[in-house]
C-alpha cells in the first residue's frame, strides 16, 4: 500500500534552486547596464543644463545686461556665478539675473577614487574649460567657457566621460 506524499522532494527543490540562480546571474549584468545608463543620462542632463546657462550668461553679456570689464571673456568667471547671480546693470531697482537654481553635480564624480567626494560642492565636481583653452587639452582659467566631466571611464557609446 502507498501513501500519498505532499511536497516536493530534494532532487526538486535542487533544480528550482539552480534555475533561480541562472536567471539572477542573467539580471546582474542588465542590472548594472540599467543603473549606468541612467548615470549618463544625468550626466547628459547636467551638461546641457549648465551648457545653456553659460550661453545664457554670455548672451546677458553680449546684451549688456551684466558687466564685463575690457580683459573679459563675457564668460562667467566661476561656475557658482550661475546660481548666486549678477546684477542686471540695465535694471533701475539692480534686479539680479539668475541663470541656475542650483548646479547640478557630476554623476559620475563619485566613482573617482576622491576621498570626501559625496562632501565635495557641486562646482569643484566638473572638469572646467576657459575659453583660451584649446578644445583638444581643456584647462582651466579666468573664466568658464565649458564644462566636462572628470570621468576617464568609457560610456555606452565608446567615448570616455570627459569628452561628452
Amino acid at each position: 500500500m502507498q501513501t500519498k506524499r505532499n511536497g516536493f522532494t530534494l532532487i526538486e527543490l535542487m533544480i528550482v534552486v539552480a534555475i533561480m540562480a541562472v536567471l539572477a546571474s542573467a539580471a546582474m549584468p542588465l542590472r548594472e547596464l540599467m543603473v549606468k545608463r541612467e548615470k549618463e543620462q544625468e550626466l547628459r542632463i547636467a551638461l546641457r543644463q549648465i551648457r545653456i546657462a553659460i550661453d545664457a550668461y554670455k548672451q546677458a553679456v553680449d546684451d549688456g545686461r551684466v558687466e564685463k570689464k575690457e580683459d573679459e571673456s563675457g564668460y562667467p568667471p566661476r561656475l557658482d556665478d550661475l546660481v548666486s547671480g549678477v546684477p542686471d546693470i540695465k535694471s533701475a531697482e539692480k534686479k539680479v539675473i539668475y541663470f541656475l537654481r542650483r548646479l547640478p553635480r557630476d554623476p559620475m564624480f563619485e566613482d573617482l577614487d576622491v576621498a570626501g567626494a559625496l562632501e565635495t560642492p557641486a562646482a569643484e565636481t566638473w572638469g572646467t574649460r576657459s575659453y583660451e583653452s584649446p578644445p583638444d587639452n581643456p584647462q582651466e582659467g579666468d573664466d568658464v567657457f565649458d564644462v566636462f566631466s572628470r570621468s576617464e571611464k568609457i560610456g555606452t557609446n565608446g567615448k570616455e566621460y570627459s569628452e561628452w
